[in-house]
């Protein structure tokens, strides 16, 4: 069985280093899923499919956001319950969540199934993509417990202390999406159904893995579902709800800056769209030191050790720093060809180009605020997060991109948005240092 860290005691450095690799490496790879599935797809199905899986796959990540929100409420309550070493209360909670998470699946699946053509019509779907997109979407809707299960049984391990199985579950599905989106599509000639089969088969295979792995090994104290109690589910809501409205905040923050972006043409779009697609992977360490913190200080927060806490967000920050100043440096240097591996347009590698070169100083600033987001969210402090991502985006990122845009041109996206980087690190800086999320407290003393 793969070690479970124990992070209220040992060295933090040594700690925060091995726990968040395999985190690093499980983003990653959930990112080379989603880009061996639009390869094979465009590929062998072409333009129309492809367009219908990008517009489906914005409403399964519009569900999958609540799903994450629900995963950053287990990440914080469970760690806290190890910390604690509350055996009961780790199973109790344990159980609430696997309900809540059924029903959910079941009642999404459902919704998802049925309204699927409406849903489609709603985000104004082109009507030769409609048909495609819909099939897609029911059977990734049929298929969403399967999405969901292998999500959480990841989240449990890390709040655990265990980053490295989770890594296999990913890995097992990113083969097996590999290996079978081709042989549906292609050799059993199912078209777009044969892509999305191949995602349920992928992700069903990767959740009964992990099911089979947690029970055998007894990893985690699952039990035979029963029902929970009205304090365990308004707990998990009450840091569920505001956890995924973030996603919610962000989708949107994103899609503004995204209105500016259009007003300077074609060329500008496309060289935004594949410095996105680069951001989204040169971004993955940071993204996974805040699960990592979380993790930590969640442990640390259970038994009230606020000194530890303190020296997992300090080491977090200055890991943050060094490996987020590197990655930005090679950034700086090698960006043209980045950009080039996305679009041959030479106005759109231009401005991709210095985009990217302008943003990638500012890459250790934002990293700053996944790490402290992440210590405060392991306090239970959704509320105030969601308030920090508000800020962050509506605050700071959209007026700031607008204005700089409106001053600069094309060249004023980039600092403005690297200016809102720097000042909502800033932001969640004193809100760490000086707010009162150390008060929280989620459990009596029973539990």
């Amino acid at each position: 069985m793969a070690r479970q860290y124990d992070f209220t005691e040992g060295n933090i450095l040594k700690q925060l280093f091995y726990f968040s690799g395999p985190i690093m490496l499980a983003n990653l790879l959930q990112t080379s899923y989603q880009f061996a599935d639009s390869l094979w797809v465009g590929n062998l199905l072409g333009a129309n499919a492809l367009g219908a899986v990008a517009v489906s796959g914005t409403l399964i990540f519009t569900v999958l956001s609540f799903v994450i929100g629900l995963n950053n409420a287990a990440l914080t309550i469970l760690s806290q319950q190890k910390g604690k070493d509350h055996e009961k209360g780790l199973e109790r909670y344990l159980n609430a969540f696997v309900v809540i998470l059924a029903v959910m699946a079941v009642f999404l699946g459902a919704l998802g199934y049925l309204f699927a053509e409406q849903l489609l019509r709603l985000l104004g779907t082109p009507e030769e993509m409609l048909g495609e997109a819909a099939a897609y979407l029911r059977i990734n809707f049929l298929g969403i417990l399967f999405l969901f299960g292998y999500n959480f049984i990841s989240t449990v391990l890390r709040a655990l202390g265990d980053s490295k199985t989770p890594l296999r579950f990913v890995t097992i599905a990113v083969i097996l999406n590999i290996i079978v989106n081709p042989l549906f599509i292609a050799g059993f000639d199912m078209g777009i159904e044969g892509a999305a089969y191949a995602t349920v088969v992928a992700q069903g295979s990767a959740f009964l893995y992990g099911l089979i792995y947690v029970l055998y090994k007894k990893s985690a104290p699952f039990r035979i579902p029963y029902l929970p109690t009205w304090k365990e589910v308004g707990l998990i809501l009450n840091l569920g709800i505001p956890a995924g409205l973030q996603m919610a905040v962000i989708s949107a923050g994103s899609a503004a800056i995204m209105s500016v972006v259009t007003n300077f043409g074609g060329g500008v779009v496309a060289g935004f769209g594949a410095s996105q697609r680069l951001d989204s992977l040169l971004l993955l360490p940071a993204h996974a030191l805040g699960t990592a913190v979380n993790s930590m200080a969640g442990q640390n927060l259970g038994v009230r050790n606020l000194v530890r806490v303190r020296d997992v967000a300090k080491y977090g920050v200055i890991y943050n720093f060094a490996i987020m100043s590197v990655i930005g440096l090679f950034v700086v240097v090698f960006a043209e060809h980045g950009v080039r591996l996305f679009v041959e347009d030479e106005e759109a590698v231009q401005f991709g180009t210095t985009y990217l070169q302008i943003i990638a100083l500012c890459y250790p600033f934002l990293g700053i605020n996944f790490v402290l987001n992440g210590i405060v969210r392991a306090a239970g402090a959704m509320y105030q997060v969601l308030v920090l991502n508000v800020i962050s985006f509506w605050v700071l990122r959209f007026p700031l991109t607008a204005l700089f845009s409106w001053l600069y041109g094309e060249t004023g996206i980039a600092i403005g948005m690297g200016a809102s980087f720097l000042v909502s690190s800033l932001v969640a800086f004193l809100y760490y240092r000086f707010g009162n999320w150390r008060k929280k407290e989620l459990f009596s003393e029973r539990g």
